[in-house]
């Protein structure tokens, strides 16, 4: 049971870092700059600027959701709180596998391991405890776990000043109730 707790906890982090990483190579480097050529086209008064909330993806299967721009109807909050002044940039959230599967993305103007130590303070008081190591290569990681089956792991990747962070966890479904 030990090292199927370690597999899981693994495939986990490396999910997570993949996440992260897809992520950090997506993201504009200036957010909120428009990309064309065309200088008028980001100065005009008129140009219609694009929502970054998306409605709920449709799935196949009832209870799974994810969506842009905020947490999906039915995130476990207390779960995955959202960090004080945190922007949420996605959430996920599949209620229908056993253990359960539950995403947030996030960004802050915080150093990474103010991130960190939050997050750690937040888990650990619902039971979590913190796995040895704090890295995946060069980016910041923390595993948790809870019981046997109980995982979450936490990616952040900080560039000028801005962290942007990845919480993925594997819990039963009492724990998103």
């Amino acid at each position: 049971m030990k090292e199927f707790g370690q597999r899981k906890r693994a495939a986990v982090a490396v999910m997570a870092a993949g996440t992260l990483m897809a992520l950090a190579a997506c993201t504009p480097a200036n957010p909120g700059t428009a990309s064309s050529g065309s200088p008028s086209a980001s100065t005009a008064p008129s140009a219609a600027q694009p929502s970054t909330t998306a409605s709920a993806s449709p799935s196949a299967e009832p209870g799974t959701s994810a969506t842009v721009g905020a947490l999906v109807p039915g995130f476990p909050a207390k779960l995955l709180p959202v960090m004080p002044g945190a922007k949420i940039v996605s959430s996920s959230f599949d209620k229908t596998t056993t253990p359960a599967t539950v995403a947030l993305v996030g960004s802050i103007s915080a150093p990474s391991g103010d991130v960190l130590a939050f997050y750690t303070t937040e888990l650990v008081a619902q039971g979590f405890q913190a796995v040895p190591g704090e890295t995946v290569g060069a980016v910041p990681s923390k595993d948790f776990l809870r019981g046997d089956n109980d995982t979450v792991n936490l990616s952040v990747i900080e560039t000028a000043g801005m962290s942007t962070f990845t919480i993925g966890a594997n819990v039963a479904a009492e724990s998103v109730k």
